[in-house]
């Protein structure tokens, strides 16, 4: 009985048999470019979808030494913008005939080399990496393996990389702040320490004092709703309450924004201006109307892609890069005058 509940998938040659032709026929047919009759064609798909048969890519791969697989390497894929990108890849990836796989990973050197073997022993074709901060082995493992790696969200030397507008969204919230009349800025970053969240906190910092101003700075424990709570609890415990504050990502100010109404009774914007980054859709809502620099998945996404495509097509070319400027979208929380 458990031998006739296994799993059997339907052969080439089962195919070969039903449609009266060799099993290389088979092969052929649905290899790209390869040469086959017509009316053989037709017998062997004709079979194919009587059988329910699909080509074993694992096992062409292996031959090929090189499969369709695409690794995604994240900390946390289900959070915030995070999420979404991820799902953009998947999507942008599926079209392009890639099979993305998914790591969930931490951002230590034996989480990231663990996903990276597990990614190379399957032949994956290429990686792209969303979080963490590889080590030098893993560019170099990589290189010896021939795999093409693209880098989301920050600048590495061996690698084809995305990266936003951090700094240009960063300097026009605080010129935005302060043309608006509002002085006491501040600004929270995360202790998670990614680049994009430290390069979003320096260059508002660094443009704010550009211009006169003071800035409170507080860091939130990480990067999400609770830590934005954890912030504004800190930021506003003092007695020089900010008047304007600039969160390094939506969710932390998602939570800066509940605490400052539930907790301490001030309106928003009228008492204290928001400015958010990555407009997530929960951004939009109206419990929140959170003015915010946008990032697009799909966009990012794609120039991933796109780099993956010339990588591929050029191995010894220099590493690419593209940078996505993020644009700002103003709702209630505040509005630039």
């Amino acid at each position: 009985m458990k031998d006739e509940k296994r799993m059997r998938f339907v052969s080439a040659e089962q195919v070969a048999r039903l449609a009266g032709v060799s099993r290389s026929a088979v092969s052929r047919t649905f290899t790209p470019g390869a040469s086959v009759a017509p009316a053989t064609r037709e017998k062997v798909l004709k079979a194919a979808e009587e059988l329910g048969y699909h080509v074993n890519d694992l096992a062409r791969g292996v031959l090929a030494n090189r499969s369709r697989l695409v690794g995604v390497v994240a900390t946390k894929p289900e959070l915030g913008f995070r999420a979404h990108l991820t799902a953009a890849l998947a999507k942008a990836l599926i079209r392009r005939g890639s099979i993305p796989i998914l790591i969930n990973t931490g951002q230590t050197e034996e989480e990231l080399l663990a996903a990276q073997g597990m990614l190379i022993g399957h032949r994956a074709q290429a990686t792209i990496i969303l979080s963490g901060s590889p080590p030098a082995s893993f560019f170099e493992l990589a290189q010896r393996n021939g795999q093409p790696l693209v880098v989301i969200g920050r600048s590495e030397p061996d690698a084809d990389h995305v990266r936003v507008g951090n700094s240009e969204a960063s300097r026009n919230a605080a010129g935005a702040f302060l043309g608006a009349g509002r002085r006491r800025l501040a600004v929270v970053g995360s202790l998670s320490g990614t680049p994009s969240i430290a390069e979003r906190e320096s260059a508002f910092l660094s443009a704010a004092h550009a211009l006169g101003a003071e800035v409170a700075a507080a860091k939130a424990p990480d990067s999400d709703y609770d830590g934005g709570i954890a912030a504004a609890r800190e930021l506003f415990a003092g007695p020089r309450k900010p008047d304007a504050v600039f969160c390094a990502n939506d969710q932390i100010a998602f939570g800066l924004m509940d605490f400052i109404r539930t907790e301490l009774g001030l309106r928003i914007p009228e008492d204290v201006a928001v400015i958010g980054f990555d407009d997530v859709p929960e951004a939009a809502w109206l419990s929140y109307g959170l003015t915010t620099f946008r990032q697009d998945p799909a966009t990012m996404a794609a120039r991933a892609v796109e780099l993956l495509e010339r990588r591929l097509a050029s191995p010894d070319a220099a590493p690419g890069y593209e940078r996505v400027i993020p644009e700002l979208v103003v709702r209630k929380s505040f509005v630039p005058t």
